[in-house]
């Protein structure tokens, strides 16, 4: 992964894991926030019947829900930079391949299938309104989120986690294909990030070769 979290002089591993989560769920809160506000906001709307304290409740649960599920992945994440580092002469190759197994994922049926849950409108009364049912219903949003999110997650991993502008873009394409009506559209139209992938793959290899050396991928 070429994402170097490398513990400070003194910092142990699982304090360098909370800082990271901790980074982490700040920028996925920052970044799903515009799509997750809309999300909630549909919740509401399908259990509106009930009372005001309990209506905040359940949906505060939902939240919690949704936000545990991208934890999880975070932590996934970690773990894998911790198991396998990527060496640091073969950051753009790896880069560019990610780039293109995340534009092969945004045609895939499993990401449309998890997009088409993602953009559900859910019927008024269709939504238990307990707080079992509602935390259960954050971790259905936040699972299929993160089936639809995947390929742009990786490239923001890819290109980094702390750049505004791909955080920005990111959170955007991920807002339009979830609520405008031509979010199929937009969905199709990122799957350009393919091209992309080759051309940086293509150009590494290529400086490769005309300095007579090989790129190992590690």
């Amino acid at each position: 992964m070429p994402m170097p979290w490398m513990p400070m002089c003194g910092q142990t591993q699982w304090s360098l894991a909370a800082s990271f989560l901790g980074t982490w769920s700040v920028m996925m809160m920052a970044m799903m926030l515009p799509s997750l506000v809309l999300m909630l906001l549909r919740y509401r709307a399908a259990i509106h019947a009930v009372d005001e304290p309990k209506l905040c409740a359940l949906t505060a649960r939902v939240g919690t829900g949704y936000l545990a599920v991208w934890a999880v992945v975070g932590t996934a994440v970690f773990a894998l930079d911790r198991a396998w580092p990527m060496v640091p002469g073969a950051v753009p190759s790896g880069t560019g391949a990610i780039i293109v197994a995340a534009g092969v994922w945004q045609l895939s049926a499993w990401r449309a299938h998890h997009l088409a849950h993602c953009r559900a409108v859910p019927a008024p009364g269709a939504v238990v309104t307990d707080a079992g049912a509602a935390w259960r219903y954050g971790l259905r949003l936040g699972w299929h989120c993160v089936g639809a999110c995947a390929g742009l997650t990786a490239i923001l991993i890819a290109v980094g986690v702390m750049d505004l502008y791909a955080m920005a873009a990111v959170s955007a394409a991920i807002t339009l294909e979830r609520f405008a009506p031509a979010g199929q559209g937009v969905a199709r139209a990122v799957t350009v990030v393919v091209g992309v992938g080759l051309l940086v793959i293509g150009a590494v290899f290529l400086a490769g070769f005309k300095s007579g050396q090989f790129l190992v991928i590690g």
